[in-house]
């Protein structure tokens, strides 16, 4: 009684109800209350605990209704950390991308012998090795002009230097589609009232699923996000299923479904619930895989994206278009199709670590001009690793060929 006496005296005058707005990185009144029950704004408030997490969340109720949000969780400290988390992830990009380095590595053997006068025969076999790992010709010319370029205006004289140049070219390639930033590419959410949509899609067998449980873990361990998990894809046998296995690995919900409900109407109402819930941080909506050759099921795709959007003006936030890094060069038709279609805005790489065509995602790049985000480098649930243009150059030709 005391302390709601207290809170009374204190209260500043407010709009009538309805009328304020609740920012979900905003720190209400509430959350600085010491404990017990006060009253903010006119609305009743309650501290209160998740199971899962110590963060502290904050319940707003008026009447029936009520909205809870968590008050550890923001757009801003999300972004921060993924930035900061790539340092540490060199390591494992690294041996990720070992198959596709052991190729390149012929370029050490090439530029050893470096000379001048050989130019054009050295390019041609700078070439011939960026082909090997699915570079794609046009990009691995573009590449090869930056050099042959700078090699004919006196920049370049050894071989270590046509490496280095040969490497800025491709990392400029790569951050091009980051509006010429260095750095990871920022994931697109919604920095307004509401959770963060964001749609997966791509081919059979790319590892959307799996991306999206590992996605979950990711936002809940590192950010105290709560996620929610649509099981969009109505077509593969006990894909919910795999799906609630990751929801339970990853601390996720599940959003309600039920069975042979269409894709898009499914996703429709996990955003809806997902709103009305109101401490949902960021939903990751599964889809079917398709043949990007298909045009009905690339039709259902875009449906998908509609509905979506009717509910949650501005939403999906992100379109994330999942590529398995072991078909190489396929890959590029793939995204040509899925970006005319929902118009892709960030590409997550998966299973690089048993391919060898490394080189063609810096392909999908250049055409689309959308940035690679993540790539998936093992089956560990912290496998997936935000992308950074330079460490993955580095990678893929390290300054020290014994490394």
């Amino acid at each position: 009684r005391r302390a709601r006496q207290a809170a009374r005296g204190r209260r500043p005058h407010t709009k009538p109800h309805g009328t304020e707005m609740f920012a979900v990185t905003s720190t209400p009144a509430c959350v600085r209350a010491t404990q017990g029950t006060a009253l903010a704004g006119g609305v009743r408030c309650r501290r209160i605990f998740k199971s899962s997490l110590s963060a502290p969340v904050v319940r707003r109720e008026r009447g029936a209704a009520s909205l809870r949000v968590n008050a550890e969780f923001s757009i801003g400290k999300l972004t921060s950390v993924l930035a900061k988390k790539t340092k540490g992830d060199l390591e494992r990009v690294f041996k990720g991308t070992s198959k596709t380095r052991e190729k390149l590595s012929y370029m050490d053997e090439v530029l050893a012998l470096w000379n001048l006068d050989g130019l054009e025969d050295t390019l041609e076999e700078l070439e011939d090795t960026l082909l090997s790992v699915d570079f794609g010709p046009t990009t691995a010319m573009n590449i090869l002009d930056v050099v042959r370029e700078r090699c004919e205006k006196g920049e370049i004289k050894t071989g270590a230097e046509v490496k280095a140049a040969l490497k800025r070219a491709i990392v400029d390639i790569l951050v091009r589609a980051n509006d010429g930033k260095e750095g990871t590419a920022p994931l697109t959410l919604n920095e307004g009232d509401g959770p963060s949509v964001i749609m997966v899609v791509g081919v059979n067998g790319g590892g959307k699923t799996t991306t999206v449980g590992k996605l979950s873990h990711r936002f809940a361990k590192e950010s105290g996000a709560k996620v929610m998990l649509v099981p969009g894809d109505t077509f593969r046998a006990a894909a919910a299923e795999q799906l609630e296995t990751w929801a339970e690995r990853s601390g996720g919900v599940m959003a309600t479904y039920k069975e042979g409900m269409k894709p898009g109407a499914l996703c429709y109402q996990a955003v809806d619930q997902a709103i009305k819930m109101g401490d949902v941080d960021i939903v990751l909506a599964d889809t079917s895989g398709r043949l990007h050759t298909n045009c009905d099921l690339m039709d259902e795709l875009a449906g998908i994206k509609r509905s979506i959007g009717k509910r949650m003006e501005g939403s999906p936030h992100e379109v994330a278009l999942v590529l398995d890094g072991t078909t190489g060069l396929n890959m590029l038709n793939q995204a040509r199709e899925f970006n005319k279609m929902v118009d892709v805005t960030g590409i997550f790489l998966t299973k690089l670590d048993g391919s060898s065509k490394g080189g063609a995602v810096v392909s999908v790049v250049d055409e689309l001009g959308v940035p690679v985000k993540f790539v998936g480098v093992g089956e560990a649930i912290d496998d997936l690793q935000t992308f950074d243009p330079v460490s993955f150059v580095d990678a893929l030709f390290p300054d020290n060929p014994a490394e």
